[in-house]
């Protein structure tokens, strides 16, 4: 008897309902209903690594594109390997609201939880600043 075996690909980054409706409510603010939300990573902060988030309407080559709660989530290959598995989720807090990126990947990260590290990675060149929480 022949068994098969089903593999479920993972999904490189997926996003929260809730986050997808805030998502979309910023776009139309922006006026750009048709763009996406690029997410990346950029060396900085306490822990090495930041995350950061954009509207943008272009697609780069070397680009993976996530569409999930009808928003479009578009991801550059230096970043992919450290958010595969991440989920994009909205939080509120006493401070107010804002994205928050849940990071399988991430072996420790900061306080203010925008920023990240990863045992054995390095973290990729790139502007970003040596401060915890500076935006």
């Amino acid at each position: 008897m022949r068994r098969l075996f089903v593999v479920q690909e993972q999904t490189v980054l997926s996003i929260t309902p809730l986050a997808a409706e805030r998502a979309k409510e910023i776009l139309h603010r922006y006026n750009k209903p048709d763009a996406a939300i690029r997410v990346f990573i950029k060396s900085g902060g306490c822990s090495g690594y930041q995350y950061g988030m954009a509207v943008d309407e272009r697609q780069l080559e070397g680009d993976t594109v996530v569409e999930m709660h009808g928003v479009r989530l578009v991801i550059d290959r230096m970043s992919l390997p450290l958010l595969a598995g991440s989920q994009v989720d909205w939080v509120e807090n006493l401070m107010g609201g804002g994205f928050s990126v849940n990071n399988p990947n991430a072996t420790s990260s900061c306080g203010c939880g925008h920023s990240f590290r990863t045992d054995g990675a390095k973290a990729p060149a790139s502007e970003g600043s040596g401060g915890c929480c500076s935006g």
